[in-house]
Formats: C-alpha cells, structure tokens, sequence
C-alpha cells in the first residue's frame, strides 16, 4: 500500500514538520509512504495532476488555516476522479468537526489531535487489509463522534524526522519543536486544550540541533507554544546553540514575564541576529486578560523587554490581539500605545480568530462575538467593538507594517507621535486620511509611500510644523533609498549656494577617498533648517555606496553652513 503524506504551505521556503513526523513513526509498519508539498499559490489543477501522477492507494493532508477550502476542493476531485481512493485529513484545523462533516465530505478518516499514534493504527489496518478499530484520535464516517486524543507521555518514543532524513533542509526554514502542550490556559488558543507540557529529553534535542547547525540551515523556528516554560531547561538549550552555531538564525517564541535574571545574562551574550523573540502581550487591560485566562505580569514582561532592548543583541517581535473581550477601541490603542513605549522591533496587530476547539469560540455566543464562519474564523463585532472599529484597527495593523515595522521612518515617526497623543492616535488619524483617498488601493514602493505621507503632512499641519515634517521625511527617505540629483521628491530643498555646493563636492571627495572603493558610489546633498537635533541651516550629503552582494550602503554626511 502507498500512502501519500502531503500539504499547502502558504509559502514555499516553509518546510513541514509534521509530515516526516508522521512518516518517521509509521514507515515500518504501513506499507510505502511518500512526503510531497506544494503551496496554495500553485494552480489547482496543477497540484491535483502532481498528486494523481503519484498513484497512491492513500492521501493523507495536513489541515491549516491557510489551506482548509484549497485541500476540500482537492479532495473533491480526487474522490471524482477515482472513488476507490482513501482519503485521511488531519492537523489543527480539521480536529474539531462536528458528527456531519463526513456527510458534507468523502473523507475516509479524520486524524484529531497528535496524529502519529492514530495514524499508524488507521494505516496499519489498511495495510493488512484489517478495518481499523476504535482509536483515540481516530474518527471514521461510522464512528465519526469524538473520543479524545493519544498523546505521547514521552515524546523521544518518537523517532527524529531529522536523523531519518524525512525533513527538506534546503529550503531555508525549519521548524522545530522541543516540547508539546503549553501550562498556560488562555481561551482565544487551542494550545489551552493542553496543559500537560512534555519536553524531548535534552539528549534527543541536542542532537537534532546539532544536526541542523551542522548542516548550517538558515533559520530554525522553534514551534514550541511557551519555549522558556522551564528557565533551566531554556538555558541549557541557549547554551548549547551558543557553543556550536555556525550561521543558523533562531526564533523563539517566549513569555517575557518568565525570564529569570540567570537567564536574561546569558542572552546578553547572544550575537547580534542570532536569536528573534516572539512575546505576546495580546493585551494591556488586567479585565481582559483575566477573561481570557491569560495569567502574566505586565509589569514583570515590560521590565525584562526593556532589559532585552537595552542589549539590543536580540530581535523583539510583540502581538496585540484586537477584539479580546472587555476591550473597546480606545483602550485597545492605549494597548498600543504602552506596548509601542517598550521600542519592539516588530510591533504586530491581528484581530482574534475564533479558532475551532479554543474554549473562547464555545464563549462567543455569551460574550456578544459574532466572527466569520470561514478560515481564518476572524472576529467581526462584538458588544466592546462594531465591524467599523475593527476594519479601522485592521488598517493600523497595515500602517504600523508600513510606517513603523519596515524602520523606515524613524526620523519622522516620533515628531508626529508627540503632535498627538502617542502613536497609535497619530496612525488612527493617519488611517482616517488613508481611507478618504483610497490610498490603500496605492503602490507601497518607498518613494510612493513617502509621496502620499507629504500629502497628509499637507493637509494636517501648516508653517513651521510643517517644514519640519517634511525635511524630517526627506532625511528617512534620503537614508533608504538613492535620490537621483534632479529627480528628488518635492519634500527636498535642494536650493544650496554656490558656495555650499563647492564646500559638498570637497567633502565629497575627502569621503570617498578615504572609503573602501570596492563599488560605485554616487552622492546626493539637501538643505535642512528644521531639524531637531541639528539646529540652523545645514547641508545634509548621502553617500551611495553599491557593492555587489551587498545592495547600496548609505552614509549620512554633516555640512556646516
């Protein structure tokens, strides 16, 4: 028997983790298996051929989000094109279903929960042309009720995906996990479901660690739900990382609120790059958080963020989550507000998804939320915030990406801050504008964006405010992107003297000789009157070094004048 085990990433460059999984724990007993992956962004019928081609008596998908009604269309078909075809969904999205789904799908089994157990008794069975038994996690179209999950006690009974050989290392992201379950019971997250947190034995994790540093894998993201849970046993694996990286990049997703002072020492030791944290604050009102189970000190989280940002060794990563009950729109953008104060690098908004099988669905109905019945399950009003409220804080998520996460703004961003009452009020506004003008509907090129921002500098500030604004937007701009004398955006005053351009093409040249000449290198220079940290009348030169490998390299020159 040949069992295909496949998926639809959302990008290519993702490599799953759950099939070698699955392939690694089933293939001595389940006859042939096959790991194939394709993305939703391949055509249907494109995917559907490659699948068919294969010729095996069994497929079974793993089930997201992102791929949900894509996998249900290629199921449809396949089942057309031939009926005898045995068809396993499994993964996340497809644990929850009611008794009917069968009824509305020609699916053969369902996979609820950890699938390797399951699995390998469903493929077992087929294999030895046996009909499958009652098994917990295992749901059939004549026993299609729920009965629990079979999860691992200890998970190193579980064979590595990477020492078998089963997992795409060439892709240049690897998922990882050290550990199942999360203590933590916060109601908008399946991870709640289970509290029971079971950790590979740190035998078996520095083994496959090495391994993929050994094979020098770009990035390797932990999948782990609270991976510093256990401070000792987060130290040990710091260390080992540290001791025998050669160039892999790590994510981690943390509770802030958890680091110890032992801990929060050893990642001052971290190379600059190395590591990115994942924190979520989710939301900064004690009401909210306390309705969704979600038990950390916020003031504990922004002392050791603030520690960590001090370093600034390590990549900051923070969520909010919009539409959490008790939350209405102006205490989310104090939300903002606060955790904007702690300088993330990566400041993150997405309105709460009613996840199938999270405790915080089962509650919609009492709490006044109604959300959208299909992937991702996004919220769309509540008795705290109407549809129009959480379209607007959409928007700011898109204007933070934009105007704050991209760091291309940094001049500008905290003027504008101060004009009104923090950041988040300034995007409100911003977003309100954005909208008038259907500039959304716009190109987000650097010179586009900073072209529509002059227009709003225009429309809300007049005089000298005004001035400021825009050479503060000219320094960014002139900082990210080469400006060709000649072709400057109209935010540049380029008026220099006779006398300054003489003094610029000198220091021009006393640069450049004394730079590395390994690229070609071209100048740009501006006045500035308005700056804030440089008073007076001055001429700002930008260098533009481009060498290969290595895009343009901007320097920032200070004339007197």
């Amino acid at each position: 028997m040949r069992t295909l085990l496949t998926t639809l990433h959302s990008k290519y460059i993702h490599a799953s983790l759950a099939l070698p999984c699955l392939a690694a724990y089933c293939h001595d007993d389940c006859g042939e298996l096959l790991i194939r992956e394709y993305t939703v962004h391949e055509p249907k019928e494109s995917v559907l051929a490659q699948i068919v081609d294969l010729d095996a008596e069994v497929i079974a998908f793993s089930v997201y989000l992102w791929n949900r009604l894509a996998t249900l269309e290629l199921v449809a078909c396949l089942k057309q094109i031939n009926p005898a075809t045995r068809i396993v969904l499994g993964g996340p999205e497809i644990s929850f279903e009611p008794v009917t789904f069968f009824a509305g799908h020609p699916v053969d089994a369902l996979i609820c929960g950890e699938g390797e157990l399951p699995l390998r008794h469903l493929l077992s069975a087929w294999q030895h042309g046996l009909n499958p038994t009652v098994f917990p996690g295992l749901r059939l179209p004549d026993s299609p009720e729920e009965n629990g999950q079979s999860l691992f006690a200890d998970l190193d009974c579980l064979p590595s995906p990477f020492a078998a050989g089963l997992v795409d290392l060439s892709r240049g992201l690897i998922y990882y996990e050290s550990s199942r379950g999360c203590p933590y019971t916060c109601s908008f997250c399946m991870s709640s479901l289970d509290e029971r947190v079971r950790s590979f034995s740190m035998g078996r994790i520095c083994a496959d660690l090495q391994l993929l540093m050994e094979k020098r894998v770009k990035q390797i993201k932990f999948v782990d739900r609270t991976f510093n849970y256990h401070n000792e046993r987060s130290r040990e694996i710091f260390r080992l990382i540290l001791q025998h990286n050669q160039s892999s990049h790590f994510h981690f997703e943390i509770g802030a609120h958890l680091l110890d002072e032992e801990t929060l020492q050893l990642l001052e030791t971290v190379p600059e790059g190395m590591f990115q944290f994942e924190i979520g604050v989710q939301s900064t009102l004690p009401k909210t958080l306390q309705q969704v189970g979600r038990q950390a000190s916020l003031e504990r989280l922004a002392e050791n963020v603030r520690r960590l940002q001090s370093v600034g060794n390590i990549h900051l990563h923070l969520d909010l989550i919009a539409g959490l009950p008790g939350e209405d729109y102006r205490q989310f953008l104090g939300s903002i507000n606060w955790t904007a104060a702690l300088q993330p690098d990566h400041l993150q908004i997405e309105p709460v998804k009613l996840l199938p099988g999270a405790p915080l669905r089962t509650q919609a109905k009492d709490l006044g939320m109604s959300f959208d019945p299909y992937p991702p399950y996004a919220i769309l009003r509540s008795t705290d915030l109407d549809y129009t409220d959480l379209e607007r804080l959409r928007g700011i998520g898109r204007l933070l990406d934009l105007f704050v996460n991209s760091g291309r703004f940094t001049h500008l961003l905290p003027v504008l801050s101060h004009s009104f009452k923090g950041l988040a009020e300034f995007l409100d506004d911003l977003d309100s504008f954005w909208r008038e003008h259907h500039y959304y509907r716009q190109s987000r090129s650097l010179r586009d964006l900073s072209l529509l921002l002059d227009d709003y500098l225009h429309e809300r500030f007049s005089d000298k405010t005004l001035q400021q604004c825009r050479e503060l937007l000219g320094r960014d701009f002139a900082r990210h992107e080469r400006v060709v004398s000649g072709s400057a955006p109209g935010f540049f005053n380029v008026r220099l003297t006779e006398e300054e351009m003489t003094q610029v093409r000198q220091r021009v040249k006393q640069a450049v000789s004394a730079m590395e000449r390994s690229g070609k290198i071209q100048y740009f220079s501006a006045v500035f009157e308005e700056l804030p940290d440089l008073p007076g009348r001055n001429v700002l030169i930008f260098l533009y070094q481009t060498r290969t490998g290595s895009g343009v390299q901007v320097e920032e020159l200070i004339l007197d004048c």
